[in-house]
């Protein structure tokens, strides 16, 4: 196989592998930041074992994606030297304060939080879970500052064959920055919260420790409630940010192939990149102008404007948009059925609720990575939008070989990863939140 595409497929797997965890612990942060809030304004020992289990789940997680996270930095040197070499007066720099400004801060107040559990104040517990949360946040900013420079680059100039760093801010609060942040957290915020729901659920279909999982579904669920009205406003902000900046992306997103005016949104179809045409269509016109460009009569444009070799694939990009598209609206009802059960008192009765729950876990980590592979794959043939090629990003002298051999030494050792989290995790489930809980169940 070619050089480029297994490191291309090394990477994909490693990011996309790593990408399970960090939303999971940057969503749960906030809902224990709660829940150790009402510990600390009312003293009750049921917020303090409470948060104390989740802190427990967070821990767990939260190892098993600093393991993972490890590898992908070294991955631009080894596998994109090329790249590493172009950009990295610019990547290096969102990458190293994420080092130094946010996993630190994350990683030494967790272990104020693990070592000193009951050692310390509430007052000083609960700031080390705020300052947790906020290093988590921070983490993920300074982590897509270096993405959205990937996709919409500003603040550099060409110099010497190199990208050259002229302004930091302009770099940092390039176009696609603030979407993708907001889009990005919001994200983590469903995750976290549809993890702390999925568990409790699986206490309140046993009939164990009935108040400790009532009230953490209860606040995950209003969490969660919050959450995916919000992806709503920052989803469209996001595509509307597509249309602007990287046009091309759109029309693989919605298999737009012709240029026109009161362009219609497609609901369902099957794109036929070959021929450039559409099959099956579902439409619902005009709506991607207004949605686009908030006006009915303005003009999308289609994928024909572009020379094939500057085209993203259209199959990937489409249906994960649109599948993922899916499974947010499918949250919202989801949580607004889950806040009526909540109303009427009868949320831990719902056998077909708790047990949707429990079996949506997993989604929101599949709306996680439908969303990277159409960031990803809709900016392709290029590693920097129209800066560098993906193709002119490898590096020159790592033959085929030694990266198939590095990717299945990757998949051997994330196996035992995962199976290691998913054993962790269930031992700390089995074992349930300390015994003090359970008696006031």
């Amino acid at each position: 196989m070619d050089a480029a595409l297994l490191a291309r497929i090394q990477f994909a797997f490693t990011a996309g592998f790593h990408f399970i965890f960090p939303p999971i612990t940057i969503g749960m942060a906030w809902v224990i930041v709660w829940m150790m809030t009402r510990w600390k304004n009312t003293g009750s020992d049921f917020w303090y074992t409470t948060a104390h289990f989740w802190i427990k789940i967070f821990t767990a997680t939260f190892a098993v994606g600093v393991a993972t996270g490890l590898t992908l930095e070294f991955q631009f040197g080894t596998n994109w030297a090329d790249y590493s070499r172009f950009v990295g007066d610019i990547f290096g720099a969102p990458l190293a304060a994420e080092g130094i400004f946010a996993f630190f801060l994350e990683s030494t107040f967790l272990g104020v939080l693990v070592f000193g559990w009951k050692r310390f104040s509430p007052r000083l517990l609960w700031f080390s879970m705020l300052m947790v949360a906020v290093g988590s946040t921070l983490s993920s900013l300074w982590i897509l500052i270096a993405n959205s420079w990937m996709q919409t680059p500003d603040g550099y100039t060409i110099l010497d064959g190199r990208a050259v760093l002229t302004d930091f801010w302009a770099a940092a609060a390039n176009p696609s920055t603030a979407p993708r942040f907001f889009h990005t957290v919001d994200a983590a915020l469903i995750t976290g919260a549809f993890m702390v729901m999925g568990i409790s659920a699986m206490y309140l279909l046993k009939n164990k420790h009935m108040r400790f999982a009532a009230q953490s579904m209860k606040m995950a669920l209003f969490i969660a409630f919050f959450a995916t009205l919000a992806q709503v406003a920052f989803g469209h902000w996001h595509a509307v940010q597509v249309v602007n900046s990287q046009p091309e992306k759109l029309a693989a997103m919605e298999g737009h192939f012709e240029t026109t005016n009161r362009a219609p949104l497609k609901l369902f179809g099957i794109p036929d990149v070959e021929n450039e045409r559409f099959y099956f269509a579902i439409e619902m016109p005009p709506f991607l102008s207004i949605l686009a460009h908030g006006d009915s009569n303005r003009v999308v444009t289609g994928l024909k404007e572009f020379p094939k070799e500057d085209r993203p694939p259209v199959i990937l990009p489409f249906f994960g948009f649109h599948f993922m598209v899916l499974i947010g609206f499918a949250f919202v009802a989801f949580v607004v059925w889950g806040l009526y059960l909540q109303y009427e008192n009868l949320l831990d009765k719902n056998k077909w609720f708790l047990k949707l729950a429990v079996l949506m876990i997993p989604l929101p980590h599949v709306a996680n990575l439908l969303g990277w592979i159409v960031a990803e794959v809709g900016r392709q043939p290029w590693a920097v939008y129209h800066v560098i090629r993906t193709r002119d990003a490898i590096s020159p002298n790592v033959d085929a070989g030694a990266v198939l051999v590095s990717l299945i030494a990757f998949v051997v050792a994330y196996g035992i990863l995962f199976t290691l989290w998913i054993y962790m995790l269930k031992k700390l489930i089995a074992k349930g939140p300390d015994p003090y809980d359970a008696t006031q169940a």
